[in-house]
């Protein structure tokens, strides 16, 4: 029997999406979205139960008592698959953040071009974190001992990798107790791959505890270095405007689209399409200019250091296409599909590659060098600006969101104190109050699987109704952004009364634009923040605190929840576990999906639960946040005990007769 087809609205809460998905029809064109109906996922290796890491399998294990054939029993395999998915995931995070350091490294030396060390400010700070030297010595003798200290991370064999130390004190000690803290940032994932190589380590826990080794080497390893070198060289973002959606595209300009992850390509990129010769080449071939856009983390990147607009997220990357309008798909690595050649072959679109990792068959590949980086960016331009003339029909939605991105850990700490009083000392005070209940980081991808952007916006709205802070990164930022949601105060009118207050205070929205997905270590730097300024605790697990990826799909979410469960965080995925089981046919089918909640609980006082529906996503978050102010004996949540300050107290004020009026703001009644 065929699988019922899902409808427009079914597949994506994003207007313009549907819009797109409705022209892909009419074209005949397929897109994730339709194969992902087409494509019944295999039950039984989505639930962890089949082992293909040696050639006497696959073994599927569907019966009680079942072994593969070498004797390996349903826990343990499952335990390797998934500690092979977040040794993918780390290595992906992880390999970027040595890119970066390369780059800080030549950057240094002075051997590329059109690169600059942005922020020398962060370069003294973080290098002070490391007993670097910084007096009487210039950014780049900084930068040099910075790289070099960064780059000797991948490689080190024994002792611990450097940025654990930024961890809370009694996290660092927890760790050292369950001999956890990465050694070198390479020999983890390595050694995952041996331990799980036929014939070598057939424990279960043994598996999971260098799982969470794993997932740190990433979180406070390769993501964080990530984190910090891009801010030393780009900028460390901070508010501005920018707008998201495929409204952002232009009818009357080179389009280019920006996809991946790297910040040094697509920075390199922005930087060359201001530049007079290449905007005059645009109009020698009837454009305007060029207009650029991202797609993915590549998109907030520059979205929140130069404001260049996201044309969307994950699964936007096939309907920008759709719509006829882009001349040229530009892409790094990570999260780049395969189906974008042979769609744009429908197009005049060319699809771009840039990195010596990644190649797509039948692209157009124009490898990217940092030593000549702008001459090679602005050759992508050109590339793409030849390409103007060959445009066909367009169909553009005219839709678009206004979003104010860039809240870096840094200017948080700036916006509750100042310059002279920057401090996390009012965001504690604000939880301890109870004004706002606690804080909810939404993370990650999109899942074609699930209807696009539903389930981040959805949870991010209940959640905010009752007063909890959203931090967000990732492609969920930018769902949160294409329903409005990132714009200064818009929207507070359906946010809790306690945390509107907050909001309207100090100035921010009630969801916080933090990065891309290797900027989820900034969370991990906020939480670490929260525990130092003092009342919450002395470390992560005590802070009323959760992290969401209600639409996961990548490697990378999993070393993400991993490193984050490891520093004492309760993380909800939604969707299907890869550990699920099939406890109702085949006996201890779940005791990895149960370990990796109850056990790494009692261990790192952190978890990792999946939870299809949304709504008890939305119970079991706030029954956290609850437990955990209750264990730290702050006052319960009383939802109607704040709110009468504030904007919305004024506004209340200003609907009054004149008589009440000035009662209620003289406490004296009118003449």
């Amino acid at each position: 029997m065929a699988k019922e087809k899902r409808s427009y609205e079914e597949k994506t809460a994003d207007p313009a999406a549907q819009e797109m998905l409705i022209r892909a029809d009419e074209l005949g064109i397929g897109t994730a979205f339709s194969r992902a109906d087409d494509m019944v996922p295999c039950n039984i290796g989505g639930a962890g139960m089949c082992c293909k890491l040696c050639g006497m399998g696959p073994c599927r294990l569907t019966k009680d008592g079942q072994t593969g054939v070498c004797g390996a029993t349903i826990d343990t395999i499952q335990a390797r698959n998934l500690i092979r998915a977040i040794a993918a995931g780390s290595a992906a995070h992880s390999d970027h953040g040595r890119d970066m350091a390369f780059t800080l490294k030549a950057v240094a030396n002075g051997e590329t071009e059109g690169y600059v060390i942005r922020d020398v400010a962060k370069l003294r700070v973080v290098a002070s974190k490391y007993d670097i030297p910084i007096e009487k010595r210039s950014p780049q003798e900084i930068a040099n001992d910075l790289a070099d200290l960064y780059l000797s991370q991948f490689g080190q064999q024994r002792g611990k990798i450097a940025p654990v130390i930024r961890a809370p004190k009694k996290r660092q000690q927890l760790w050292e107790e369950q001999n956890v803290i990465p050694r070198g940032i390479d020999r983890e994932v390595v050694e995952a791959l041996h331990r799980t190589h036929i014939g070598d380590d057939q424990d279960p826990v043994h598996i999971l505890q260098h799982a969470i080794r794993t997932g740190l080497a990433d979180g406070w390893g390769g993501s964080m270095i990530a984190t910090d070198v891009a801010d030393i060289l780009f900028g460390t973002p901070a508010p501005l405007l920018g707008q998201a959606n495929l409204g952002v595209l232009k009818d009357d300009m080179v389009n280019v689209v920006v996809h991946g992850h790297e910040p040094t390509l697509s920075e390199m990129i922005v930087a060359a399409s201001q530049d007079p010769e290449i905007i005059a080449y645009a109009q020698s071939k009837g454009a305007k200019g060029v207009n650029l856009s991202g797609i993915c983390c590549t998109a907030n990147e520059i979205l929140m250091r130069q404001g260049i607009p996201a044309a969307g997220n994950f699964l936007h990357q096939e309907l920008s296409i759709l719509t006829g309008a882009v001349e040229a798909m530009v892409v790094d690595v990570q999260c780049i599909m395969q189906a974008l050649v042979d769609l744009a072959s429908n197009f005049h679109t060319q699809i771009i590659t840039t990195s010596p990792k990644v190649k797509l068959k039948g692209a157009t590949h124009i490898e990217f060098d940092e030593h000549h980086a702008l001459t090679i960016a602005k050759q992508i331009l050109r590339t793409a600006i030849d390409n103007y003339p060959k445009r066909g029909a367009i169909h553009i939605p005219q839709i678009t969101e206004e979003l104010t991105p860039g809240f870096s850990h840094e200017y948080i700490n700036y916006m509750l104190g100042g310059s002279y009083r920057a401090s996390f000392r009012p965001l504690n005070d604000a939880i301890m109050s109870g004004r706002i209940r606690g804080v909810a980081a939404i993370v990650g991808c999109n899942n074609p699987r699930s209807k696009q952007d539903y389930l981040h916006t959805y949870v991010t709205q209940e959640l905010l109704k009752q007063d909890v802070l959203i931090v967000e990164t990732g492609c969920g930022a930018i769902a949160a952004a294409k329903l409005g949601l990132l714009l200064g105060e818009a929207g507070l009118d359906k946010v809790g009364a306690g945390l509107r207050e907050v909001c309207e205070t100090v100035g921010i929205p009630p969801v916080l634009h933090m990065g891309s997905c290797v900027d989820n270590t900034r969370i991990l730097t906020v939480l670490t923040q929260m525990v130092e300024e003092g009342g919450l605790g002395d470390d992560i697990d005590k802070i009323p605190a959760v992290g969401l990826a209600p639409e996961w799909m990548s490697e990378k979410a999993l070393a993400i929840a991993t490193y984050c469960v490891a520093s004492g965080a309760y993380v909800i995925f939604g969707g299907s576990s890869p550990v699920s089981g099939m406890p109702d046919r085949v006996e201890d089918s779940d005791i990895i999906l149960r370990y990796i909640s109850e056990g790494w609980e009692e261990i790192y006082g952190g978890k990792l639960e999946f939870i299809k529906d949304p709504d008890e996503m939305i119970r079991q978050t706030l029954a956290h946040i609850d437990k955990k102010r209750a264990a730290l004996g702050l006052p319960e949540y009383d939802p109607g005990r704040f709110g009468r300050s504030g904007d919305n107290r004024m506004l209340e004020v200003e609907q009054l007769p004149l008589k009440a009026r000035r009662e209620a703001l003289y406490g004296v009644a009118a003449d």
